[in-house]
């Protein structure tokens, strides 16, 4: 059994190696033209096909996928989970590679049922039933989204050829940003995704945060900028760029308040879902208004986003994962301290925290730092209402910024600095062999992103003329990022050379000038007396707790995403314990969205029992009024097309 799961997980490494490297040569090369498949639906062959925009994201699940499995073959899985993990890869591959609505569908439909059959088999089922739900309505509403599409083909060249117009367009960009928004995350179709990324084992959960959100964007960005063809109007970037700015907020709130690593940073995807989503409206609109370089600047920052993303996500779940095997639990208040015990994961999972958290010259700085010029760009757009939605979206889009900035330090803080909180957390291990070559994969390629964030767009080159034209260039100069006209110039190099030169001129300044020897003495402990002798590693109540960094957070923006009940169970007097305040947060989204479904599953069940009592004549009259509204909706259909 156990040699069967690790060679499922070794097959899943092989599979995401050679999507890395397929997707190098098809950015290198162009790619390849539809293929068909030998077996299909009545009407038509499934076909395959690897352009510049679908290598970039088998580039992205490869970067993710590597290095998850390979911490899957160093932790183990359980045996259903790591014979589902192929599957899961092959699948998401499947929806990058589709040259068909039909295949597309298939791909994103096992997608869905293989990541929630991986999570139903670690026994999580209030997550798993969530995550089942919001996928169905996921899976309805792309299947509506291919039949709007339907009247012009079913292969992707022919819906090129005579893309859908009118209210059959605006009926397929409602159906694709229901169908693919929901299983992206984007606000108010995310409840599932602060639940089930948490439930699931690390390894899936590192996939579902770094890379099944991005296939679901790619399935936005196919259809929206490339299927619905060009001559959309700029309005379709409002809904996208309005439910960017709220998802970026909501999830950078919601970050600051988790006090479970992995939830923490499954809410931190909330607010990068947001981001890329913001930078995907803006491309709509600078398009539809005929700025060709303002959207090629803000699709270049979509994809560059994307990866580096998935670079840092993958690499903050794994490191959690690393530290629960390590250390037993990922409650931060049983942490601390952990930099002395494990310094590898601790300098890995601070690079991707500080990348995460924008800080220049990191790879997540120059993705973001496109990102918001794409917005101040914005003045540029005709209309009034749209200066003004992409400043508001640009508040909105810094503010979460510096969240996550303070969600990242958050975490990092809690975790690795300060004192062990559990004898635990001060006999931990440091992470070796593969458990460690999983990790320093994707920091890796983070520091490769970090420094040549110019040539990395570069090779994005062709999916932006993919998308826009062959006239549309991405913002890469060289190793730099050049803004069109030359606006703005951002070298992560100098970055780096003048960094470097400011600590060299302070280590050596404060060598020279200070007039005595450094003396070491105990760290400051917030003002409380020394600890006693049977406590080596301190008080623990004397350090910062998760719950308490986040309480000025909390009291002032806690409610806009969360509703927080608080409980103060004060100290009977004499009494040793100390005073207590109970937390219950609620996702405010998750209610407004089931408990209408409750009520008409409850109006729809009592209505099912009064058909038991139902005359022959009802009966009859029941069936010529279905009959009548189905031919009512093949009519619409008729005239749809």
């Amino acid at each position: 059994m156990v040699g069967m799961g690790m060679g499922a997980a070794l097959a899943s490494a092989a599979l995401a190696a050679l999507g890395l490297l397929v997707a190098a040569w098809a950015l290198a090369v162009g790619g390849f033209g539809p293929v068909a498949l030998p077996f299909g639906p009545p009407w038509g062959a499934l076909s395959l096909a690897l352009d510049p925009l679908s290598a970039w994201f088998l580039l992205i699940l490869g970067a993710a996928g590597l290095p998850a499995a390979l911490f899957a073959v160093a932790s183990g899985l359980s045996r259903a989970q790591a014979l589902l993990l192929p599957p899961f890869l092959l699948a998401m591959a499947l929806v990058l590679l589709a040259a068909d609505t039909v295949t597309l569908l298939l791909g994103f439909e096992a997608m869905s049922l293989l990541s929630w059959g991986i999570i139903a088999a670690r026994g999580q089922r209030r997550a798993a039933r969530l995550y089942l739900g919001f996928a169905t309505v996921s899976g309805v509403a792309l299947l509506g989204a291919v039949a709007a599409l339907a009247p012009s083909g079913f292969g992707f060249d022919a819906i090129r050829a005579a893309p859908p117009e009118g209210l059959r367009a605006t009926l397929l960009l409602a159906l694709v940003l229901l169908g693919a928004g929901s299983k992206a995350g984007l606000v108010p179709l995310h409840p599932w995704l602060p639940v089930a990324h948490p439930a699931a084992p690390t390894a899936l959960s590192a996939l579902l945060s770094a890379a099944m959100v991005k296939v679901a964007l790619y399935v936005l960005l196919r259809v929206v900028m490339d299927l619905a063809g060009p001559a959309q109007p700029a309005w379709w970037g409002v809904p996208f760029l309005a439910l960017g700015a709220v998802s970026a907020l909501w999830g950078a709130i919601r970050a600051n308040l988790e006090t479970d690593m992995k939830a923490v940073l499954a809410c931190s995807t909330l607010e990068n879902v947001g981001l890329l989503a913001i930078a995907l409206g803006l491309a709509l609109m600078f398009r539809g208004s005929d700025l060709r370089p303002l959207a090629a600047l803000a699709l270049s920052a979509l994809l560059l986003h994307a990866l580096v993303h998935a670079c840092f996500k993958t690499l903050l779940f794994l490191g959690a994962g690393a530290v629960v095997a390590l250390a037993g639990t990922r409650d931060p208040d049983r942490l601390g301290g952990l930099v002395h015990r494990m310094p590898w994961v601790a300098g890995l999972m601070g690079l991707a925290a500080a990348s995460a958290a924008a800080l220049p010259p990191l790879a997540g700085f120059s993705s973001e730092w496109l990102l918001l010029q794409s917005l101040l760009q914005s003045w540029r757009l005709a209309e009034m209402s749209f200066q003004l939605l992409g400043a508001a979206a640009l508040a909105a889009a810094g503010m979460a910024t510096a969240l996550a900035a303070a969600a990242m330090l958050r975490l990092a803080g809690t975790v690795f600095l300060g004192r062990p909180r559990t004898p635990r957390a001060a006999g931990a291990g440091e992470a070796t062999g593969l458990l460690r070559l999983s990790l320093l994969l994707p920091g890796g390629f983070l520091l490769l992103l970090s420094v040549l964030p110019g040539p990395a767009l570069s090779l994005a080159g062709g999916a932006v003329r993919r998308v826009l034209g062959p006239v549309a260039q991405p913002p890469a100069s060289g190793l730099a990022l050049l803004l069109p006209d030359g606006a703005a110039l951002f070298s992560p190099v100098a970055v780096i050379l003048l960094l470097g030169l400011l600590l060299a001129l302070g280590y050596f300044g404060t060598r020279r000038l200070s007039p005595e020897p450094p003396v070491l003495g105990p760290a400051w402990d917030c003002g409380f007396g020394p600890a006693p002798a049977h406590l080596p590693f301190g008080d623990v109540l004397t350090q910062p707790s998760a719950a308490g960094a986040a309480q000025p957070l909390r009291r002032m923006l806690g409610g806009i995403p969360m509703a927080v009940a608080e409980r103060h169970d004060a100290a009977i007097p004499g009494s040793p314990w100390p005073a207590r305040l109970r937390l219950r947060l609620r996702d405010r989204a998750f209610p407004a969205l089931v408990q209408p479904l409750t009520r008409l599953r409850r109006f729809l069940a009592r209505e099912a029992e009064r058909l038991r009592d139902l005359s022959l004549r009802g009966f009859v009259a029941l069936s010529l009024l279905t009959l009548v509204a189905l031919l009512a909706l093949l009519a619409v259909l008729e005239r749809l097309r």
